[in-house]
């Protein structure tokens, strides 16, 4: 198969594929201001209240599952026989379709129907991130797509930035927070709203550049290893360590977020209302983080990568405050952040571009982060919680090039193999719910701790899988885009 790739990043293409991972993260953002309102009007549980994350991320699997039972009945790949663009289009298409479900779910009062509209949105979401992954490479050199990638995230992160303060305001804006039935009632704008806004995108996307195809890779690795003979992706140890990986890294940093609200009211008193700029601030520390490392995605000097390593992040840093200061909050508790950020700084500095060598060391950062969340109270927790935001920030795009590394033409089966495995969001959500019914919010958090703990043993274990597989990894590029 002829390739696509160009000699020089195609931005026309570019540009307006990274709406949807804009999407992406408005949407799952927003989900944590959704919780605690539901929590309220519906009379729920913790963990019956984390059936808002669950459903939405048991729907990447649910999605995954139906492409690949699709792809094995037409005996073709879905989105090699209709389009990388049609797959796009079709997804956004779903999503819009789940976002109606929010008016007759506003009208009745009923709590399965919105869980149920957030479902079908994230179908469409699994096909969109299906098809967006590869086509974020296929735009430009195959050299700098991980930077691409990156800095798709970093879009990705500014939707889950803005996303809580827009939806909270148009929630909170039209009601008071102890006025439940009517708070529940203003959900079904801001989510119609997003479904025209998946349409149009749709529409734009039709009449794009963007190419219908791209290539596969064909890399034969069967005799990587003498006498071995791998049929399937799943035969790679890296690939089946690396699915359990993307699991507890997602569940992590859904969980953290999602449950961050609940603790705010009920240990430090906050009203619902007042949550949303913290919830932006957790989402906005992935975004300083992946914004850090799109650096590489641009022509610049070493000399100048440098500083921009150091600009980067306190840019945006600024993007946060920014939209805070347009939403009348208060950023005089925030300033401080800027000194957390340093700590980040410093451990990029320390990882050296080695994907293994960050996995572990961020990996370590968020078990003393949550640490010492556990073990203070007040802003100092709410601080050290937000901060597991900062060292998330490159954790996909490091299990996912340690994964698929090494797979050859198992490569894009892999990578289906990984999207499925977002479902930990919801998963892992539910069972810190679980425990904190059993115990409290606080000590909930030592969920995290030990999804932390798998991602420091993965990258030691997968250093030495991937050794042993002849494959350096000093020229493994970070790659994957979620």
């Amino acid at each position: 198969m002829s390739t696509n790739y160009s000699k020089q990043t195609n931005w026309g293409q570019f540009v307006p594929l990274v709406t949807v991972f804009f999407f992406w993260g408005f949407v799952a953002a927003s989900n944590d201001i959704l919780i605690p309102v539901f929590k309220k009007a519906f009379n729920l549980t913790q963990s019956q209240s984390q059936l808002v994350s669950f459903a939405f991320y048991i729907a990447y699997t649910v999605g995954s599952l139906i492409y690949m039972f699709v792809s094995k009945t037409l005996k073709q790949d879905l989105v090699n026989k209709i389009g990388y663009k049609n797959g796009l289009i079709l997804g956004l298409l779903i999503s819009a379709a789940g976002t109606l479900l929010f008016y007759p779910a506003a009208n009745t009062g009923s709590f399965m129907l919105m869980i149920s509209g957030l479902f079908i949105v994230g179908l469409g979401f699994s096909l969109q991130q299906i098809v967006a992954n590869p086509l974020a490479i296929e735009v430009g050199p195959t050299e700098t797509g991980s930077q691409r990638l990156t800095m798709a995230g970093g879009i990705n992160n500014f939707g889950t930035t803005i996303g809580p303060l827009i939806v909270s305001f148009a929630i909170f804006g039209s009601a008071t927070a102890s006025n439940t039935e009517a708070s529940i009632e203003s959900v079904k704008i801001p989510y119609l709203v997003l479904g025209a806004a998946f349409i149009l995108v749709a529409i734009l996307l039709k009449f794009s550049s963007l190419p219908q195809i791209t290539p596969t890779i064909e890399e034969n690795t069967d005799d990587a290893i003498p006498g071995e003979h791998r049929d399937s992706a799943l035969k790679y140890p890296q690939l089946v360590l690396g699915m359990i990986a993307i699991f507890v890294y997602v569940g992590v940093e859904v969980s953290t977020a999602s449950n961050l609200p609940a603790y705010m009211e009920k240990s430090l008193g906050f009203e619902t209302k007042d949550i949303a700029p913290y919830v932006s601030l957790y989402w906005a520390s992935l975004m300083i983080g992946r914004w850090t490392g799109a650096v590489d995605a641009f022509d610049f000097s070493a000399g100048f990568k440098k500083i921009l390593r150091f600009l980067a992040p306190y840019l945006a840093f600024g993007v946060f405050l920014l939209v805070n200061a347009i939403a009348k909050h208060d950023l005089s508790h925030f300033y401080i952040y800027g000194v957390i950020i340093l700590v980040m700084i410093a451990c990029d500095i320390l990882s050296k571009g080695n994907p293994a060598r960050m996995l572990l060391i961020f990996s370590v950062m968020g078990i003393l982060a949550l640490i010492i969340g556990m073990m203070t109270t007040g802003m100092t927790s709410v601080y050290a919680f937000t901060s597991v935001g900062l060292f998330c920030s490159t954790l996909w795009p490091c299990i996912f090039a340690l994964a698929i590394n090494g797979l050859g033409k198992h490569t894009n089966q892999g990578s289906g193999y990984l999207i499925m495995m977002i479902m930990g969001g919801g998963i892992i959500s539910l069972l810190q719910g679980y425990i904190a019914d059993l115990t409290n919010i606080h000590a909930s958090y030592i969920v995290g701790v030990l999804c932390f703990a798998y991602l420091a043993f993965y990258a030691i274990r997968v250093t030495r899988i991937l050794k042993a597989q002849g494959i350096d990894l000093e020229k493994v590029q970070k790659s994957g885009g979620h």
